[in-house]
């Protein structure tokens, strides 16, 4: 009778986590390189100059808000304003870092680009792969989601400046993206709460603050994930750390 093997599968190097962080990039990259070609077509379509849709992509890099500031800077928008849109917009990624696998990156610069990178499409698929994550998978996954998006948003301006006219629902796309990415991120029975409580922040809203709907939703949902992230600290945390 033959010993059956026990040894453990071998730890992959750092050529291969990055090419895994890669692949892993493909399906998201695949949505935001549309996104990012939208983006860069409304931009040139409402008169910014070429070089805005590549700075805000690096540099300000979160795909609602950049479809938002166009609309923002285009009105005249005061600066206050603006810095009061972009906090409450991006604030929900406060509470991305607690289940996001930032840990795993050692390197000061490498966590604060990944803390930079730290989109809705690189939290879903996070969510979708809660273990096995490495400093190199998590950035090399990171920094293809980004290329994609400026790639994308680069193509827009071009083909904005070589056809006639505009293309009307450029906008729309933003919101589909967001559903599709809703539907991946809770394929599993742990994802559910999260939907539930959107769910119930954005009636609650409707309910209590029509006018200011996406304020106050944003408002009732961080406070109720809040809670359920100190529920599940109670009982281990969201993910185990020790398998990463």
């Amino acid at each position: 009778m033959h010993k059956e093997s026990t040894a453990a599968t071998p730890p992959m190097d750092r050529r291969q986590e990055i090419r895994a962080g890669l692949k892993l990039g493909i399906g998201p990259g695949l949505g935001l390189f549309p996104m990012g070609l939208a983006l860069g077509l409304l931009a040139a379509q409402s008169g910014l100059p070429g070089w805005a849709v590549p700075a805000l992509s690096i540099f300000g890099y979160a795909g609602s808000l950049e479809f938002l500031m166009i609309d923002l800077l285009m009105t005249g928008t005061g600066l206050l304003t603006i810095a009061v849109t972009t906090f409450f917009v991006n604030f929900r990624h406060v509470f991305y870092a607690f289940s996001f696998p930032l840990h795993v990156v050692k390197n000061p610069i490498a966590k604060f680009y990944s803390m930079h990178a730290l989109i809705d499409e690189a939290y879903a698929v996070a969510a979708a792969h809660p273990t096995g994550w490495t400093g190199p998978r998590l950035i090399a996954m990171q920094i293809s989601m980004q290329l994609y998006w400026v790639g994308g948003g680069i193509v827009g301006v071009l083909v904005a400046w070589a056809i006639p006219g505009t293309i009307e629902g450029l906008d729309f796309a933003l919101l589909a993206l967001f559903i599709t990415l809703t539907l991946d991120a809770v394929r599993t029975r742990e994802q559910l709460p999260s939907l539930i409580i959107a769910t119930l922040a954005f009636f609650a809203a409707l309910c209590i603050a029509p006018d200011q709907i996406i304020f106050a939703g944003m408002i009732i949902f961080m406070a109720l994930l809040t809670i359920r992230y100190y529920t599940a600290k109670r009982k281990g945390g969201l993910y185990d750390h020790a398998g990463n």
